[in-house]
């Protein structure tokens, strides 16, 4: 699975490939999933996804599910702080929790996007 991460699109974009997507299923036509978020600016995006945050992702994706302290410990971080990051990753939808309470990357990509705009000459 992969999740979609853009930065700077415009909202009738996305509005517009939601509105799409609802008429293919209105239609009973096949709608392949979706899985994406987004950021106004690449500020925003930096905010949320800090260099600790990646190399979580990318430890936690290796390793498979843990609890948060084995995950810390993996990581040679403060507990509070591991914490912290896999709170905000998990509600940006980037890690998931199983129902015996280990975190876990659920996608085997992730596509990050930023077009840059032009400007007038």
């Amino acid at each position: 699975m992969k999740l979609e991460v853009k930065i700077g699109e415009p909202i009738a974009a996305s509005l517009g490939a939601a509105a799409h997507t609802m008429r293919a299923i209105q239609a009973r036509r096949g709608v392949k999933p979706y899985f994406g978020i987004g950021f106004r600016t690449m500020a925003q995006f930096g905010e949320v996804f800090t260099p600790k945050r990646w190399e979580l992702v990318e430890a936690l994706k290796a390793a498979g599910p843990l609890s948060i302290y084995a995950l810390a410990k993996r990581l040679g971080r403060h507990y509070r702080n591991v914490h912290k990051d896999v709170s905000a990753m998990i509600e940006w939808t980037v890690i998931e929790k199983n129902a015996a309470g280990l975190v876990y990357v659920p996608w085997d990509e992730i596509d990050l996007r930023w077009p840059l705009l032009k400007h007038a000459a």
